[in-house]
């Protein structure tokens, strides 16, 4: 069998760090990577700072140069936030008949705020015979397919708690801005008043995904946002907050079944939070029979955790059948130490 062959769309700090850890695997090629701007026509080993050794060249193209039809077996694309500003992106690598693994945190469960989108990517993907998921460590893994696995071990289930306790200092200049981090307190409130802060996106993706894996109908999800002020200087690798001004986001969510609180979501999310002495953490807590109380901490590293979750999940939206999925709908991914092509099914056809 063939290597698996991966194009990565987008080599900021996710995509290149799929990158370095697609070159450490085995039954694997990296076959192409999409950028932009002054990255165009720079060598993928040079902007990662990784020896070639005897591996072919990789130029930093346009999609156009790129993305060819079924050019590899997977896309891997590290753009965007939200299904909307995705959308046109992950349709072009479907219609060129290539799987799809998304970082994009709407597209864990885009049929929450984005039906419409949500089945036009179905069909799309459905039509050109692939495959297309959304996925990362939250959400992806933390606040939804964890709880989802261990709702398994109960018989009855009263109340959900998802909290992650997180820091925010592994991310990209995007998330930064996204968080608002380094902005004033006013700032931050005009941003929330206006929309242009986004804070942690995913609690209408996470919500809803915990609520079908276990048979609940949503009636109602809120959310809520608060500035985490720092009083001393923070500084990460990509983002500052001087004492006084906003270094992260306490964010909330709620979701409502038949007019009843039933699962809630929890994530204080900050740049350097030991520096203040926050100590981060990963939890899941069910009230029911028996009650849940799952603790993890420190929290499971975002950076690490996105990159490994999207590489992981390789091998399953190959195998799976043609159109949109969920962490619901394909195997748990778990780590990759040997071949890439032994997880594979011998029934899926793979670029030749």
């Amino acid at each position: 069998m063939q290597n698996v062959k991966v194009i990565i769309w987008g080599l900021g700090a996710m995509g290149g760090g799929m990158a370095k850890m697609l070159l450490n695997k085995k039954g694997v090629d990296i076959v192409g990577v999409v950028g932009r701007g002054a990255k165009l026509g720079k060598s993928m080993y040079d902007l990662l700072e990784v020896e070639r050794g005897d591996r072919p060249e990789i130029l930093i193209g346009t999609p156009e140069e790129v993305i060819k039809e079924k050019a590899a077996d997977v896309v891997l694309c590290c753009t965007d936030s939200f299904t909307k500003e995705a959308f046109e992106r992950l349709k072009f690598c479907l219609e060129k008949k290539i799987n799809v693994v998304s970082s994009a945190e709407e597209m864990a469960y885009p049929q929450a705020q984005s039906p419409e989108l949500a089945k036009e990517l179905d069909r799309i993907a459905k039509e050109n015979g692939v495959s297309i998921i959304g996925t990362g460590i939250n959400p992806g893994l933390i606040m939804d397919l964890l709880v989802v696995v261990m709702t398994g071990c109960c018989e009855t289930i009263d109340h959900i708690t998802a909290r992650r306790v997180n820091s925010l200092s592994p991310f990209g200049p995007a998330v930064m801005r996204e968080q608002g981090i380094g902005i004033t307190v006013d700032e931050f409130k005009k941003g929330v008043e206006e929309g242009t802060l986004s804070g942690h996106v995913g609690f209408h993706e996470s919500i809803s995904m915990i609520a079908e894996g276990i048979g609940w109908k949503v009636d109602k999800i809120t959310t809520s946002m608060d500035p985490i002020v720092t009083d001393v200087d923070r500084k990460s690798p990509h983002g500052f907050a001087k004492a006084g001004n906003v270094a992260g986001v306490a964010m909330k969510g709620y979701g409502y079944i038949d007019g009843e609180l039933k699962i809630e979501m929890d994530h204080p999310q900050q740049i350097e939070p030991e520096q203040v002495g926050v100590q981060t953490g990963d939890y899941v807590i069910i009230k029911g029979t028996p009650n849940i109380n799952l603790v993890n901490s420190p929290e499971v590293p975002g950076g690490i955790g996105t990159i490994a979750m999207c590489v992981n999940t390789i091998p399953h939206i190959i195998n799976a059948r043609p159109g949109l999925h969920t962490m619901l709908t394909i195997p748990v991914p778990r780590a990759i130490m040997g071949d890439m092509r032994d997880l594979i099914d011998p029934e899926c056809k793979i670029v030749k």
